[in-house]
C-alpha cells in the first residue's frame, strides 16, 4: 500500500532545502535522479528515436510559451532535491536548441542538497553543437555529459542520423568535452541487430585508452514510431563475449545504486565499457528515475503511458509545500516495472510516450 508522505518546505531565498525524508514507492525505490527534458526538438531524425516518416515537415512541436520556463525547471529541481533527488540530468530531444541551456545550467549547478553539497549535474546530447557550446556549459557549472554516437562509418553514422550529419562533428564534440573538462566523456552506442552490430569491436578499440567510457544500448520498444522487433536486440551478454574475446573484461562494481549501466573493466587497465540492459536483464528492481518533459509532464518510467502535469501547478496556485508534497505522494503511488512483465504484455496493448519527448 502507498505510503502518505507530509510535505517538505523549500527554500527558495537560500536555494537550500532542509532534510530529505527517505521518500520510497510501493516498491521500495528511493527518488534520486530527476531527468529534465528542456525541448522536444532535435535536429537528427535518428532512425531507432525520431524517424522522418514520423517526425517530419510538418509534424508540430511545443511552442515555446508551452514550455516549462528556466525559472519553472529551477524551481522543480529545489524541490524534488528536498524530496531526495541527488542527480539532475538534462535532455531532450537535444537540449542544446533550447536558447540560453547555459543559463539553466548555472541554476541548476547552484542547487544545495540538504547538507549543503552540490547535486551530481550532467546532460545527454547528439553532439552537434557541443564543440561551440562545451566551454560555456562547464563555466556554467555542468559536471559531466553523454555523447550519442551508433557508429564510426561515415555512410553508416548518417544513415541512421537520417540529416546526414558527419561522424566526424561527433569525434570533435568528443574531444571538445574532454577538453572543458566535462569528463569522463560518456559515449552512449545503441545497437541494432544488422544495423551496426559489427561495430561493436571498432566502437571498443576505438575508445580503449581514452579515459571516455563507451556503453552499450540494447534497442529498446520505447515509443510507437521505431519499429521495434525482439530480434533486432542485441544481447548485452553476446557484447561483452565478443569483445572479451578480444580484450578481456572483468565485472566492476557500480559507482551508485540503481545504476542502469553494469560496468566492466578491461583487465589490461585499459578503461571500461558499460551495458544498458533494459531488454535482457531489466534493472526496474532498484530504479530511482523520474522524468519531466519540456511541457512540465512527469513520468515515473521511460515507459509510461501518461503522466503528472506539473506545468499546471507551477503556473497556479501551489506552493512549494503543496507542490513537494503532490511529488511525495505520486511518488510512493508509483509501481512501475515495464521491463519486467514485458514479456507477458500483448503487443500493442499499452500506449507508450516517445524517446524524444522525454529524454530516455
Amino acid at each position: 500500500m502507498a505510503q502518505s508522505l507530509p510535505p517538505i518546505r523549500v527554500l527558495p531565498s537560500t536555494g537550500r532545502a532542509p532534510a530529505a525524508l527517505d521518500l520510497r514507492d510501493v516498491r521500495d525505490r528511493p527518488l534520486r535522479d530527476l531527468r529534465i527534458s528542456v525541448t522536444d526538438r532535435c535536429n537528427f531524425r535518428c532512425v531507432y528515436c525520431m524517424p522522418k516518416e514520423i517526425f517530419g515537415r510538418d509534424f508540430q512541436f511545443r511552442e515555446r510559451d508551452e514550455l516549462l520556463t528556466f525559472e519553472e525547471i529551477e524551481r522543480l529541481a529545489r524541490i524534488a532535491v528536498g524530496l531526495g533527488v541527488r542527480k539532475l540530468r538534462i535532455t531532450g530531444g537535444e537540449p542544446l536548441l533550447r536558447r540560453g541551456i547555459e543559463d539553466l545550467v548555472a541554476r541548476l549547478a547552484a542547487i544545495r542538497t540538504p547538507s549543503g553539497e552540490a547535486v551530481d549535474l550532467a546532460l545527454t546530447t547528439n553532439g552537434s553543437a557541443l564543440p561551440v557550446k562545451a566551454a560555456a556549459l562547464a563555466a556554467a557549472g555542468l559536471q559531466r555529459v553523454t555523447i550519442s554516437l551508433d557508429s564510426l562509418i561515415e555512410e553508416r553514422f548518417q544513415a541512421i542520423n537520417d540529416v546526414k550529419f558527419p561522424v566526424k562533428r561527433v569525434l570533435a564534440a568528443i574531444d571538445a568535452a574532454a577538453e572543458a573538462g566535462l569528463g569522463p566523456v560518456k559515449i552512449n552506442t545503441v545497437l541494432k541487430r544488422g544495423v551496426n552490430d559489427d561495430e561493436i569491436l571498432d566502437l571498443a578499440e576505438h575508445f580503449r585508452g581514452t579515459g571516455h567510457i563507451l556503453r552499450f544500448i540494447e534497442f529498446m520498444d520505447v515509443g510507437a514510431t521505431n519499429g521495434w522487433l525482439l530480434d533486432d536486440v542485441v544481447p548485452s551478454a553476446e557484447v561483452v563475449r565478443r569483445i572479451s574475446e578480444r580484450y578481456p573484461l572483468e565485472p566492476a562494481a557500480p559507482t551508485h545504486p540503481g545504476e542502469t549501466a553494469k560496468r566492466w573493466k578491461y583487465v589490461d587497465g585499459a578503461g571500461e565499457i558499460g551495458v544498458i540492459s533494459s531488454v535482457t536483464g531489466a534493472f526496474c528492481g532498484d530504479c530511482s528515475r523520474a522524468r519531466v518533459s519540456a511541457e512540465g509532464q512527469l513520468y515515473t518510467c521511460l515507459f509510461a503511458s501518461s503522466g503528472l502535469d506539473l506545468r499546471e501547478l507551477l503556473r497556479g496556485d501551489a506552493g512549494d509545500e503543496e507542490l513537494s508534497g503532490i511529488l511525495a505522494q505520486h511518488w510512493g503511488l508509483r509501481d512501475d516495472n515495464y521491463s519486467e512483465i514485458r514479456a507477458a504484455l500483448t503487443p500493442g496493448s499499452r500506449k507508450r510516450i516517445e524517446m524524444s519527448y522525454i529524454g530516455g
